[in-house]
This record gives C-alpha cells, structure tokens and sequence, in this order.
C-alpha cells in the first residue's frame, strides 16, 4: 500500500521534455562531436554496422542527438531517433534502482538472504571441478541481495565459460522466455554456484532473481513494478518487455551474421510477449526513454518534480561495492570496478579511455550502452543493434565524447 500510494504521488509530478542547446553553450565542441559523427558514418560505409544513434547531454541539455545508417540491414528505412532497441543488459541498472527504492522504503535490507525472498535457494551448493570431477559443497553462507546487485553471488551465465557448472547453465531453460520469473528463478536456485558468495565477481543472471524479489516484495509481476515506480512517473512509456505489433516498422535489427566474425546473430524477437520478464535483459526502449533515465541518475535521482531515489542511496549504488579483495575478470576494465548495478570508475588512468573518477555506466549485448559523469554534469547515450561491435563504438565515442569536452 505505502509503494501505490508513493506511485499515485510521483504520476502527478511533471518531468519535462529535456531540452537541447548547442554544443558550445555547454562546454562542447561542434567541430569534435561531428568528428565522431563521421567516424561512424564510416563505419556504416563499410558495413561494420546498419545504423546507429548518439547522444551526449551535459548541464541538463541534450547537445548532440544524431540517428546515422539504416534501421536495419533489409530495406531502405533510416535509422531515427525514435527506433526501438532491444537494450538487453541495460535493464539491469532499472531493475536494480526498483529494488533500492524498495530497500529505502523499508521492505527488505541489502544483508537479507536471497532464500528470506525465494525458499529454493536455502538449499543451493557451490560446484568445485577437480580433475573433471564436479563436487556439490556447501556455502559458507548464503547469498545476499548486495551479492546479486554486485555479481558475487557465484550465479553466473552459461555462455562466459567451460566449466561442467557452465555447462548446467547452458543445457537449462533458465532463458527460456515460455517460463515465468518464479520458474527461472527456481532453475537457478537448483543449479550449482560457480564459486562461494563474495570472493569473486561474475557476470551473471543474479540480476534476473533481483527481478523475482522484486515481484514477491511488492507482489506485482516485475514490469508493473517498474511501470509503476519508475517508467511510468518517467513518461519512459516506449520501455517494456515487449512492444505491439504496430512498431514492427520502428524495430532496430541487426545484420543477420556479424560482418567481423561471421557469426550468426539471432536476438529474440521484441513483438512477443514473454511470460519471463527478464530483470537481466528484458526491456526495449528508445533513445528518447533511456535519456530520461539518465538524466535522472545524474540529476541525483529527479527528474524535474520527480525523484524516483534519494541522492545518497544513488551515490552508494554508484561507489566502489567490490573493494581490493574482490577478484575480477577482464570484464571490470582497468581502473574500474562495480557497483550495485554499474560498473564505476576508480581511477583516471589505467582505462582505456579518458573519463572522471565517479563516472558509472553500463551496455547491453546488443549494442546499446550510456555512461553518467557526476563531475563533468554529462551522460551520453549509444544505440545499435550488433552484439559483436559493441566493445569497439564502446571505445570509440567515449574517447570522442571526452575529446570535444572544451571546459
């Protein structure tokens, strides 16, 4: 009842449209930002990529939005500023500011064990390989719901690995999309840890059993959680986990085989249903929703009259969570480490490219990705669809985004 009553009062708040500027009037310049521009148009001559959109916004103004290529690798449709992506991963930071706002009020604590939420886990051993020998051993505790928001649960996915509890993962339904959230959660829950809780960071599906507690905390199916918590008091009404048959036209889509590795590449298709609501990986989006997402985590958590999470709960999902401790796999770059749903920068250096200490950001498989820096006032936003290029325009607009920064 307290979490309807806070989702009545947000919804008649106003969050206004964001509004753009030059780029010199916010400390940008014109002639670097289309530099990149160009450098992307390239890559699309060659075939690197269909089409891509870009946005950097700095001091509460957009100061470059620009849609290049096509919509898609079939037919002549250019890519727009309002095509819907499949933002995968990006729906993890979502998902995991939903649950801290349930923590903030009150319902659950970060130390809870995960079994207080999901009984199934109470049962859950750690798969130690020896000489091709898979031993079940108990935990040296459970797993907590700060493990599952910073990857130290010892949950992990099937396809980032070879090990025999790798393999469990990958011959599961656990990304079946016919399975509700209670049934996925339950398969992980039955599947082995690929380490104890806490000494390692592995990327994984923790973020889809956040998903699961979120709907037994609030006993609401996950997207009409975040629907009514977030997305909707947001005005992000493109962002689901699914989008109606009238936006097939609208649909980003990827070539059907990556043009570097000639893998084929296949990604679910968004106009289905799914009974799974994937915490991890589930929602579509546009470039226009997911800015206003930004804009909100650098804005502290408000959007114009609408805060959705206090500015220190948001400052502490944004810090260092891992500590020296905490072995990490290349994923976490040099000079970062994670949050409680982001990666963050510790360093200047040792990354390899520029950005502030403090910034924090994410991607998605498919392309997608945005990085908020608190120190320079920005956010800048990508959207694609090619799984396999997504490291490299990664690299290549942060380098360009920090290049044009003038003051």
């Amino acid at each position: 009842m307290v979490a309807q009553n806070l989702a009545r009062s947000a919804a008649t708040k106003q969050t206004p449209e964001l509004p753009h500027a030059r780029p010199e009037t916010i400390g940008l310049s014109t002639h670097r930002l289309q530099r990149m521009s160009d450098a992307l148009k390239r890559e699309i001559d060659k075939g690197t990529i269909p089409g891509v959109n870009i946005m950097v916004a700095r001091r509460g103004q957009i100061g470059w939005f620009e849609s290049h290529g096509r919509q898609g690798p079939a037919g002549d449709t250019a890519m727009d500023r309002d095509s819907i992506f499949r933002i995968f991963s990006m729906t993890k930071p979502i998902v995991s500011v939903g649950i801290m706002m349930l923590i903030e009020d009150g319902y659950l604590l970060l130390t809870d064990p995960v079994e207080k939420f999901i009984p199934e886990f109470a049962g859950q051993k750690v798969g130690v390989e020896t000489g091709g020998t898979l031993e079940l051993v108990p935990r040296t505790r459970s797993v907590t719901i700060q493990d599952l928001l910073r990857h130290t649960s010892g949950i992990t996915y099937g396809q980032y690995g070879a090990t025999q509890v790798h393999q469990m993962y990958q011959t599961s339904r656990v990304r079946d999309r016919s399975l509700g959230n209670a049934d996925i959660a339950a398969i992980i829950a039955g599947l082995p840890l690929l380490h104890q809780p806490g000494p390692v960071w592995t990327y994984s599906h923790s973020t889809d059993v956040v998903g699961r507690v979120i709907e037994v905390v609030s006993g609401k199916p996950l997207g009409a959680f975040l629907t009514e918590r977030i997305l909707a008091p947001l005005q992000m009404t493109e962002t689901a986990f699914h989008t109606g048959a009238e936006n097939k036209g609208r649909l980003a889509q990827p070539f059907p085989t990556d043009p570097w590795s000639g893998d084929k590449v296949q990604l679910y298709d968004p106009l289905e249903k799914p009974n799974m609501e994937s915490g991890g990986g589930g929602l579509v989006s546009t470039m226009r929703d997911y800015a206003r997402f930004c804009q909100t985590l650098l804005g502290g958590g408000k959007l114009g009259d609408v805060r959705i999470i206090g500015p220190r709960t948001l400052q502490f999902m944004a810090s260092d969570q891992l500590g020296p401790d905490v072995k990490t796999p290349p994923q976490i770059l040099p000079g970062h480490s994670f949050g409680l749903g982001f990666a963050v920068r510790t360093e200047v250096g040792r990354a390899p490219f520029a950005g502030s200490v403090g910034q924090y950001y994410w991607g998605g498989m498919a392309g997608t990705f945005f990085f908020i820096d608190p120190k320079e006032d920005m956010f800048a936003l990508f959207m694609s669809q090619g799984p396999g290029q997504r490291d490299y325009f990664r690299a290549l607009t942060r380098t360009a985004i920090y290049g044009a920064l003038e003051d």
